[in-house]
């Protein structure tokens, strides 16, 4: 059997249909295993052999080839009997029928079913429903019984060794005690974001109540925010990684060696299960059952508002409370019950 398996466009669903694509890997271990995805989605993956090859694709850029007919020769010379697709767009539907396959797995929406071979029906969106178990429902149809919960990334040498670059550079008295990472953005929309000022405060509670070392990581697009956050706090104990070079592995290298992740409900947030450390994620506009995986180190926060979750990119009201008003100290007491919880502090 050689499969194409579609990835999704986001970085946290991508972690989140790791546990589908482990059980197809484990559920057909000759198969071959062609991964198409984005840039980014490849670096989540790297490393972590859950497929064999990489067909990239750019949907956004301005050569955009997947549209034309290089991209899908590309597809087609890879002669996969069998297609999955996580994405539910109408597009990777018609990528995966143009690839000559013939059985095409995929959810029945965008008016897309006619595509496939296998139409499996999607839940209602009414509804919320974890997108880890919708992801293994796909993985189910193709016939794996090996199914699970559990995420699995990898971090590469090389950027282990561009973090420990970066901590070679600070005190050792930073080093050599327990490290909590913030992720403090994300690509959905503003309406996610906690107010910089309030994860400010709460480094500054973290390394003056806990004696804890606090990153704050972040992306290029966030390089400015991670750096403000880090000298508002005012704390040589609150660093920032804005001044390293950047990249999906020197983040997952940071989360797999911090003892906690506070994170915003953003795609790094699920490499804290990938990796088996503690994670606090702070939910505002979201519903918590989309973005459900059943890790038992995880702890959501979340402040009940009338007018939420309201599932929106930004806030429809333009008060932004369910985020704007979680307070410090609901946050900081999440972070001090999973300290309490967990085993001795491990060094950077």
């Amino acid at each position: 059997m050689k499969l194409a398996v579609f990835l999704p466009n986001w970085v946290g669903d991508a972690a989140m249909a790791t546990p589908a694509l482990g059980a197809i890997r484990t559920d057909f271990p000759h198969a071959e295993i062609v991964g198409v995805m984005r840039p980014v989605i490849a670096e989540v993956l790297a490393g972590s052999g859950l497929v064999d090859r990489v067909l990239l694709y750019r949907p956004r850029s301005p050569q955009a080839d997947h549209r034309g007919w290089r991209f899908i020769r590309r597809l087609r010379a890879e002669r996969c009997d069998t297609a999955v697709l996580f994405p539910n767009s109408i597009r990777s539907a018609w990528l995966a029928w143009l690839s000559g396959a013939s059985r095409r797995i995929g959810f029945d929406r965008e008016l897309r079913g006619w595509l496939l071979t296998d139409r499996v029906a999607p839940k209602p969106k009414s509804i919320p429903h974890p997108v880890l178990e919708e992801y293994n429902r796909l993985a189910r149809r193709l016939g794996c019984t090996s199914l699970s919960h559990r995420m699995r990334l990898a971090v590469s040498e090389e950027d282990r060794t561009a973090l420990s670059a970066f901590w070679s550079r600070q005190p050792p008295s930073l080093r050599n005690r327990g490290v909590i990472a913030f992720n403090t953005g994300g690509a959905f929309g503003p309406a996610k974001n906690w107010p910089r000022e309030s994860f400010a405060e709460l480094a500054r509670r973290i390394a003056d109540e806990l004696g804890r070392t606090v990153l704050v990581l972040c992306g290029p697009a966030e390089r400015d925010e991670s750096r403000w956050i880090a000298q508002a706090a005012q704390r040589s104990s609150v660093l920032s990684l804005a001044d390293e070079p950047l990249s999906i592995g020197l983040t997952k290298a940071a989360v797999e060696s911090a003892e906690l992740l506070v994170t915003t409900d953003s795609g790094p947030r699920h490499f804290a299960a990938a990796f088996d450390v503690p994670v606090v994620t702070l939910f505002g506009p979201t519903h918590i059952a989309w973005s459900e995986t059943q890790f038992p180190k995880g702890t959501h926060v979340q402040l009940a508002v009338d007018c939420g979750p309201c599932q929106q990119r930004t806030c429809p009201l333009k008060h932004h409370r369910c985020m704007r008003e979680l307070p410090v100290r609901s946050v900081f007491a999440a972070v001090q019950n999973v300290l309490t919880a967990a085993p001795p502090a491990r060094a950077a």
